[in-house]
C-alpha cells in the first residue's frame, strides 16, 4: 500500500510494492491518513513532503477494474481523490512528487498535484489516457491540468491527443522540473531539492494559506458536484 518515513524535516510517502498503484478506495485512504499523520506531526510547518514508488509504477491510475464490478466505487474512489488532493493543496509546507515510473490519468493528477514534480528519464511517462479509453476528463482533473500546464498547446496535447509524455517532453512543457537518468537518482535529488528548501526556513502554515489562494479555482472544482458515474465505463484494458 504505502509508508511513511520521517527523516529530519523531509517526509517520504511511498506507495510499495511492484503493482500499478491503483487508486482504490483501501490505498486512497491509506494516503490520506498518512498525509493527517503528517499534518499533526509537530514540525510540520518546517517540513516537506516527498511522494514517489516502487516498482515501473507511480500510479497506474483509478482501479477501473473494481469500479467495474461494483459501479458504486466510482463516485467513492472519485470523491476520495478529491479529498487527497484538497489535503495536498492545503497541507502546511512545500511537496515534492519523485515520479520514478509511469503516472496514468488520475495518478497523473496526483503527481501534479505536488508543487514540484521530478522525473526518471529512463523509463516512464506521464499520460492522461481518457481519450484512448473514451472516457471523459472530469472537470476538476482540467481544473489541475489548466493550473498546473502554461501552454495551452501542451494542455491539447496531453488532454486531446493523449501524448504519452516522457521526462524530456515534460521538461518541454514546463510539467516536469527536472530529470534523472534512474529512480534512486530521481529519489536522491527530491530529497536534495527538499533539503534545500527546508534550509529556506519557509513557514509552512503561510506557505500552505499561499497555495490555496493560487490554487482556489482548482479547490472551488474539486467541491463541485459533479456526477462521477459516466466517466468510469471502461476497463481502462489501455492504461
Amino acid at each position: 500500500m504505502c509508508t511513511l518515513e520521517k527523516r529530519g524535516q523531509l517526509f517520504l510517502l511511498k506507495l510499495t510494492g511492484n503493482g500499478e498503484h491503483r487508486l482504490n478506495p483501501t490505498l486512497l485512504d491509506n494516503l490520506r491518513s498518512a498525509i493527517t499523520q503528517i499534518r499533526s506531526d509537530p514540525s510540520s510547518s518546517r517540513s516537506l513532503l516527498i511522494t514517489t514508488s516502487d516498482g515501473k509504477f507511480f500510479s497506474n491510475g483509478y482501479d477501473l477494474a473494481l469500479a467495474e464490478s461494483d459501479p458504486s466505487l466510482r463516485v467513492v474512489m472519485d470523491s476520495k481523490l478529491r479529498s487527497l488532493v484538497a489535503d495536498l493543496i492545503s497541507l502546511p509546507m512545500p511537496t515534492i512528487a519523485a515520479v520514478t515510473g509511469h503516472a496514468s490519468a488520475a495518478g497523473f493528477v496526483l503527481a501534479m498535484s505536488h508543487d514540484y514534480v521530478l522525473m526518471r528519464r529512463d523509463r516512464g511517462f506521464l499520460y492522461m489516457s481518457e481519450l484512448d479509453i473514451e472516457l471523459v476528463i472530469p472537470a476538476w482533473f482540467v481544473a489541475v491540468i489548466r493550473m498546473k500546464i502554461g501552454s495551452p498547446a501542451a494542455r491539447r496535447d496531453v488532454m486531446l491527443t493523449a501524448e504519452k509524455v516522457t521526462a524530456e517532453r515534460g521538461l518541454e512543457m514546463g510539467i516536469v522540473d527536472s530529470s534523472y537518468g534512474s529512480a534512486a537518482e530521481t529519489i536522491e535529488a527530491a530529497i536534495k531539492l527538499g533539503e534545500e528548501i527546508v534550509r529556506r526556513g519557509v513557514d509552512g502554515y503561510v506557505y500552505g494559506r499561499m497555495r490555496e489562494t493560487l490554487l482556489k479555482q482548482v479547490l472551488h472544482t474539486i467541491g463541485s458536484n459533479e456526477s462521477a458515474s459516466n466517466r468510469m465505463r471502461n476497463s481502462g484494458s489501455k492504461l
